[in-house]
């Protein structure tokens, strides 16, 4: 608890001293009041700029997609941008360069941890961005940084080299599909007859009784000639019917 009232009593402190230092602040209305376009993607490092740049005077937008942080740059043409280098969609090294290239007197602050702090000034410095911060942010360290980020805006050195930095895609676009060729329309006076039916039944197919006859006729002959035989090796006594039977035989 006493914690939490000692930040409080030091952040209205750091205020008071802002205001007696910058007066006109205090006496804006909130159009008047400059705004701040805070594009970091890190929540706790938002909430803190947010709440900071309030006790200032300022108005804030917040914007977490470089991509997006760029078109917001042109609809609002904000005083003052904030911009962390590992931003979604868009690193903020080429945010800051698309926006100093839509509007050279744009004012860029850098926010970086200490980390990436050397990569951070090389940014810093190619993109002409008036200061930058090392996270966690405090009201001295904007202070200190006060007169950097509202003073003089450098030159843009990584103009000259943004195409070769980013190059586009070259990626060659899918030609159209081909159109399907347009069938002639039929003249109207073009009549299609009708499909008659047909009467004609089809053709039975023959029956074929001539091989049932041969067959017939071959174990006819089979069985007398067998009967004849049995008779001949006397298995049978055939003597009596073997005039008839001579009478069928060729």
């Amino acid at each position: 608890m006493a914690s939490r009232y000692s930040s409080r009593v030091i952040q209205q402190h750091e205020t008071a001293s802002f205001l007696s230092r910058h007066p006109h602040v205090g006496m804006m209305s909130s159009e008047e009041q400059p705004l701040a376009l805070v594009v970091v993607g890190n929540a706790t490092v938002e909430g803190r700029l947010r709440s900071i740049l309030k006790n200032q005077g300022w108005r804030t937008e917040t914007c977490g997609d470089g991509d997006k942080a760029v078109d917001e740059f042109v609809n609002l043409r904000p005083d003052l941008v904030f911009l962390s280098l590992d931003i979604p969609s868009m690193d903020g090294h080429l945010a800051a360069l698309e926006m100093r290239e839509t509007d050279y007197e744009a004012r860029i602050t850098i926010v970086s941890s200490r980390q990436r702090m050397t990569t951070a000034l090389n940014a810093a410095y190619s993109a002409g961005a008036v200061a930058v911060l090392e996270t966690p942010l405090t009201q001295s360290v904007f202070d200190e940084n006060w007169d950097s980020m509202m003073g003089e805006i450098p030159p843009a050195p990584g103009l000259a080299d943004l195409d070769e930095l980013y190059p586009e895609s070259d990626e060659p676009e899918m030609p159209p599909m081909p159109m399907p060729p347009i069938m002639p329309e039929m003249p109207e006076d073009v009549v299609i007859p009708e499909a008659q039916p047909s009467n004609s039944e089809p053709a039975e197919k023959p029956k074929k009784k001539g091989k049932w006859l041969k067959r017939i006729l071959f174990l006819l002959i089979l069985s007398v000639a067998g009967t004849l035989g049995a008779h001949y090796g006397d298995f049978i006594d055939l003597t009596e019917y073997i005039p008839v039977l001579e009478e069928y035989l060729p």
